[in-house]
């Protein structure tokens, strides 16, 4: 188990620095001038050409090179070896300025936010989707395994064929369809939630259940399959033969083995949803971080872009390890 750990963080770099390459290379080509204004209105020339020699923003090898540099806190640690750093705050004081502040991983300024760093924004905004993220998985793992438990018991039952056609729905629907009809009928129609915002529990209501249904439809189907392999092994069969209660053989000996793949969907299903929904924040208006990563997007935020991205990944490597991690502590016979 530790070198399987050990394992998988060395594969960590290497991983991100793929992930890294191929999106910079991806938003670098994004039409678009990351110093214009979001209202539209366009710096002078002389400007613009500064604040691009500023950022690197002029030459993508300059802007690769410096902006992996200060995310892993090479450039960090570098400037305390040669004396940079000291040099800089003693400029500064000379001026009569606050000396600057360096941090160790270091993802940038905020293009389109004045005064923000991209780090800021991350802390302030992913905890709101972890809530959120959180909050969905464990509506969905209740649900979805819920109602595959049912169709696997009497399967090709109405109930069986309801839970069916209610997954089939929930996967094909796309997010912001699910969120407005949520959104018509509980906060229009019949006003029980707000419309959007986040600031209370009732406000998590609406987005969770429609972050949640698309995952808890996976969920029952995969469920659903796995209870319908389990209950026809051997060994369900001894169980009931030697006076196993129905109960106790359903979710103590079918679904422990049936629960296996929905393990394994829960690694990514749990990043993507805890690293934020981008449609259902911005259906809901949710200060979270999918709703920034669209706006990075849109205005071509490469800084911004690359940290939301990083830490995305980040949490999926993570997920997956914890994944692989649990899968030995449930069924011991996985090496």
């Amino acid at each position: 188990m530790f070198g399987l750990i050990v394992r998988r963080l060395l594969q960590m770099p290497l991983i991100l620095a793929a992930v890294y390459t191929i999106t910079l290379t991806l938003a670098w080509a994004i039409p678009g001038n990351p110093l214009e204004n979001p209202e539209g209105r366009q710096p002078p020339p002389s400007v613009v050409e500064a604040m691009k020699r500023q950022y690197n923003l002029d030459s993508f090898p300059k802007f690769y090179w410096s902006y992996l540099e200060n995310a892993t806190g090479v450039r960090w640690v570098r400037d305390r070896l040669s004396g940079e750093a000291q040099r800089r705050r003693d400029r500064a004081e000379a001026a009569g300025q606050a000396p600057p502040v360096r941090r160790v991983f270091d993802l940038g300024p905020a293009l389109q936010y004045e005064d923000w760093r991209v780090s800021e924004i991350i802390a302030a905004s992913l905890p709101v989707s972890v809530v959120l993220g959180a909050l969905a998985i464990l509506i969905a793992l209740g649900l979805g395994v819920g109602a595959g438990v049912i169709g696997a018991v009497r399967p090709n039952s109405w109930a069986d064929l309801a839970t069916l056609a209610i997954a089939l729905v929930g996967i094909s629907l796309p997010s912001f369809v699910i969120g407005t009809v949520l959104m018509l009928i509980f906060s229009v129609w019949y006003p029980i939630f707000p419309v959007g915002g986040w600031g209370g529990p009732r406000t998590m209501v609406l987005p969770a259940v429609t972050l949640a249904l698309p995952f808890a439809a996976y969920i029952a189907r995969l469920t659903r399959m796995g209870m319908i392999d389990s209950l026809t092994a051997d060994y369900i069969r001894t169980a009931r033969a030697k006076g196993v209660g129905e109960m106790r053989v359903l979710l103590r000996h079918a679904l422990k083995n049936a629960f296996l793949p929905v393990l394994s969907y829960l690694g990514p299903a749990a990043a993507l949803a805890m690293t934020g929904s981008f449609v259902v924040e911005r259906v809901f208006n949710i200060p979270g971080l999918g709703q920034h990563f669209v706006n990075a997007v849109q205005n071509k935020d490469l800084f911004l872009i690359m940290g939301v991205v990083l830490v995305f990944a980040t949490m999926l490597i993570l997920f997956n390890l914890a994944v692989d991690v649990l899968y030995r502590w449930v069924d011991p016979r996985i090496e």
